[in-house]
């Protein structure tokens, strides 16, 4: 039970960190960026490619993070926002933002081919045995590097004036402008944090996969169904969404079958969308809710 726990929050941090990517774009933009998916694949194939070319792993690294916030911001500016200047209430991005993936899709299939690349290892297999379990270091870096995100948002979103500046914007761009803040920087910077997540997600999730062009499908969709899960308007509750669907996908795949994980996503999110359609952590969710009020779930006066 602590293997499947342990292994779960590991993968679905993962997850979570590619629906926190969309998160941070939505709480910002109000738009859903599905070239995020895609910025995980690039950050795992550029490391790959500038190793091959005889460059350390951590400046490959490095390099591979910053082309993902590029390109991130690059989706901004070609996709989105002369959608937005045309008519703010447009949709036309979700057509857009897509356009972009199979964009960025193609170039690195052209680049790297079909083939899936490994990814370089090292001390991430390392085993740490725990009583009742093993986990790597790599999944211990990919579980800290989740509690940071988590923290680290709530610290910047509550204490400093980028993050109240940022909850001014998510609540009303047009006021939030009249008294001096930037909305472009900060869309053009949600972007930038978005496509860093994202490849951040690549770089953790490398080392027990093989880069290929159309892993950023994959990994886009879990994303997208643990924002789903968690709940569109708060990034926190997106990467809480990913820990609930890893968790449960790995249970699934341990007590039902080796290929669950392939269908019980899709259930799980169906299940969560019927019971609470803003996500479980979502502010108005029933099931927070009922949990804090438990009168609630049986009909009794709150």
């Amino acid at each position: 039970m602590l293997q499947v726990l342990l292994s779960g929050l590991a993968v679905g941090t993962i997850y979570g960190l590619v629906a926190m990517a969309f998160a941070v774009v939505f709480y910002v933009t109000k738009v859903i960026n599905f070239a995020t998916g895609q910025l995980l694949m690039v950050s795992i194939l550029t490391t790959v490619g500038l190793v091959k070319l005889g460059l350390p792993d951590g400046v490959a690294i490095v390099l591979a993070l910053l082309l993902s916030a590029l390109l991130g911001v690059a989706t901004y500016f070609v996709a989105v926002r002369p959608v937005l200047r045309f008519d703010r209430f447009s949709f036309a991005w979700l057509v857009s933002t897509l356009g972009v993936a199979i964009v960025i899709q193609s170039v690195f299939a052209l680049i790297f081919g079909p083939a899936s690349q490994p990814f370089p290892r090292g001390w991430h297999a390392i085993p740490i045995r725990l009583p009742g379990a093993t986990i790597t270091v790599q999944e211990l870096v990919t579980l800290a590097i989740g509690l940071l995100a988590i923290v680290g948002w709530a610290l910047l979103r509550r204490h400093t004036l980028l993050g109240k500046l940022g909850m001014a914007i998510s609540t009303d761009p047009e006021i939030a402008g009249t008294v001096g803040a930037n909305v472009t920087a900060f869309a053009v910077g949600s972007f930038a944090v978005g496509g860093l997540l994202a490849g951040l997600a690549g770089i953790l999730v490398g080392p027990i996969t093989y880069g290929n062009p159309y892993l950023g499908d994959t990994y886009g969709i879990f994303g997208f169904i643990a924002l789903m899960i968690g709940g569109v308007q708060r990034p926190a509750a997106a990467l809480g969404g990913g820990l609930v669907l890893g968790v449960l996908s790995i249970a699934a795949n341990t007590y039902i079958g080796a290929q669950a994980s392939d269908w019980f996503p899709f259930v799980l999110v169906l299940l969560v969308l019927l019971l609470t359609p803003n996500g479980v952590f979502a502010s108005g969710s029933e099931l927070r809710r009922i949990f804090r009020r438990p009168a609630l779930a049986t009909g009794g006066r709150a």
